[in-house]
């Protein structure tokens, strides 16, 4: 079948099942390797400006300019201008390959992953970009010809779809799924490398990229199905920790001597074969229901040999829209009886084993198709039935895009199970959005990129809630803003009980953004933010009329704060603070409830950053 639309399958399929699964439930994938950092021996020849750390740091205002703390766990590379570098190539030679590391960039740094030492994934201080180029952080850098007049040296680079990067000094997540060029016997190329997904900060931003050769900077230009892991560190301080890798690198699993029988009825439970006359019997190529020939209230059942080849734990996911379905394997349950999709673990030893699968169908409206995947050791999840797959359950997202200042009101669902029933999203054309929880007080949720996906919203009858169709930080839970404390140590208020708190709505300025009132404590509060230059982050602005005494805003909490210089702290290493104006009120840093808080005094007005 066509290769593009066996991959377009595989993930919709994939995410197909996933979404059908307990909320709580994990599908295995091929176990991970994870690159120690505790010194550089995963490294081949590691040139001097690479080195292990504890943590390193970045200073918003200086340029490719890293500080870092004795230890183990990260890696550095320390350049600048006047003291260039070179690249370092991991132990690791690859073909097929899945990626994933946290990486923390430099003010103005330049770095890549080179997979295989040819195809790059650009690094890049992308920080308030709003129309990111293929040489923007995440972007799959263009290829190059000298040859060609100048302008058009430089081509088939991918932008990624979004810019979902973050701040100088703050720890950002990439995973990366490539699959290798592939060859024939004789050594000649017959499918290009491929880039099947690259996942920046929680947002996809590349997906089923073909390449048709080497990128810029690969380090040959001769391609094969394995070469090594490399990072590009001549010219951009950056650091990374917790580095793992999957290699896809073993043979996956074959079926052959299917056979199948269709039975006409509806079963509620697989029943005794041997008291049943099939409608119709065959020995396909390919496990499919397309022999199937009634359109409702039938059973298929399969048989067959699977042939494993390595030992371990294989995980497999159904599809049987509309009705039930299992898979055995070696009269083990591979997948236990499942209602339209599922999957399933199960330990195998090498060996050609016999399976047998069942599908029972008895929803008419439903398309007949049956969908089967296996990953493994070293095994990439794989199709192992035809493309027929039922769409019955593809939704396409409802977006909103922030062409304009724009305000959505909705639930938003925070980390924990938590959720803001009067919560208000603020979008801006600069990518960056905010939500305000009007029950609170609270700015919950921070992000760049998209603004809303409001699917779970408008999509048929809906739950009432939207979500950050960008990379988005949380902020905490959902607490008051402004709480009236004895001293800076008394415990902050959970809710407003006793408050007097009453929303009074927003109002809007003359480009349409909101400044949200209420009163608390007998005070009026204004509430106004705005995106700072440059797209770096929040503004906020907060004033207080007739302000009763002993009034705190909490400005961040989470497990580790860490104060740095001019009123900056760095929250977890996800976000900054910034203390623009707090008059003479003084902010402290304090511990509560096991997390940190920074909170300040707040009189008549106080103003701050979150920088992002």
């Amino acid at each position: 079948m066509n290769k593009k639309l066996y991959n377009a399958f595989l993930i919709a399929f994939s995410t197909m099942c996933m979404s059908g699964l307990n909320a709580g439930a994990q599908v295995a994938k091929s176990q991970s390797s994870v690159t120690p950092l505790n010194d550089l021996s995963s490294f081949a020849a590691p040139p001097k400006n690479w080195q292990i750390a504890a943590n390193a740091h970045a200073d918003l205002d200086k340029a490719n300019e890293l500080t870092t703390i004795k230890g183990a766990g990260v890696l550095v590379n320390m350049v600048n201008e006047k003291k260039p570098g070179h690249d370092l190539f991991f132990n690791l030679q690859h073909g097929d390959l899945d990626i994933e590391m946290d990486y923390l960039m430099a003010k103005d740094a330049n770095s890549g992953i080179y997979l295989q030492g040819r195809y790059e994934i650009q690094l890049l201080d992308s920080w308030g970009t709003v129309n990111p180029k293929s040489s923007d952080n995440g972007g799959i850098y263009e290829r190059w010809d000298e040859s060609k007049p100048d302008g058009q040296k430089g081509y088939e680079g991918h932008a990624p779809r979004q810019n979902a990067s973050r701040a100088p000094g703050l720890w950002q997540h990439i995973s990366i799924s490539f699959q290798a060029p592939r060859f024939d016997d004789k050594g000649t190329k017959i499918e290009n490398a491929k880039i099947l997904s690259v996942t920046l900060n929680g947002v996809l931003i590349q997906e089923n990229v073909e390449l048709s050769g080497p990128t810029r900077g690969a380090f040959d230009k001769k391609e094969s199905g394995l070469g090594p892991l490399r990072l590009q560190g001549d010219h951009g301080a950056v650091a990374f920790k917790n580095i793992s890798y999957t290699n896809f690198d073993k043979p996956h699993p074959i079926l052959s001597n299917l056979k199948y029988s269709v039975y006409k009825g509806n079963y509620a439970t697989e029943p005794d074969y041997k008291t049943l006359k099939a409608e119709a019997q065959g020995t396909p190529q390919v496990l499919t229901s397309n022999e199937v020939k009634i359109e409702n209230e039938f059973l298929l059942r399969y048989s067959g040999v699977i042939n494993i080849t390595e030992a371990g734990e294989y995980t497999f996911k159904l599809s049987v829209p509309g009705g039930k379905g299992s898979l055995r394997i070696n009269g083990a349950t591979a997948v236990p009886v499942i209602q339209n999709r599922g999957s399933g673990k199960i330990q195998l030893q090498p060996g050609k084993l016999p399976f047998d699968l069942f599908y029972s169908k008895n929803v008419d409206w439903a398309k007949n198709a049956l969908g089967l995947t296996v990953s493994g050791p070293g095994i990439r999840e794989y199709l192992l039935t035809d493309a027929n797959v039922s769409s019955n359950d593809a939704i396409d997202p409802i977006l909103i895009n922030a062409t304009s200042n724009t305000i959505l009101r909705s639930f938003t669902d925070l980390p924990g199970g938590f959720r803001v029933t009067h919560g208000v999203g603020v979008g801006s054309t600069e990518q960056v959005h905010y939500t305000y929880d009007l029950d609170k007080g609270m700015i919950v949720q921070v992000w760049r990129g998209g603004f809303l996906d409001a699917t779970p919203m408008w999509h048929e009858r809906g739950d009432g809630s939207s979500k950050p169709a960008g990379s988005v930080q949380y902020l905490g839970k959902s607490v008051p803003a402004i709480a009236k404390l004895v001293n800076a140590d008394a415990a902050w208020t959970t809710d407003t009980t006793g408050t007097g708190y009453k929303p009074k709505g927003y109002i809007l300025d003359a480009n349409d953004r909101p400044a949200f009132r209420y009163n608390i404590y007998g005070s009026l509060v204004n509430d106004a933010s705005t995106v700072m230059a440059n797209g770096q982050g929040i503004h906020r602005e907060v004033t207080v009329q007739n302000p009763a005494a002993n009034l705190f805003m909490r400005l961040a909490s989470g497990n580790k704060i860490e104060t740095f210089k001019n009123g900056l702290y760095i929250i977890d290493d996800k976000y900054y603070i910034r203390l623009d104006d707090s008059g003479s009120a003084k902010p402290v840093v304090r511990s509560s409830g096991g997390m940190q808080e920074l909170i300040a005094p707040i009189q008549t007005k106080l103003t701050y950053s979150i920088i992002f």
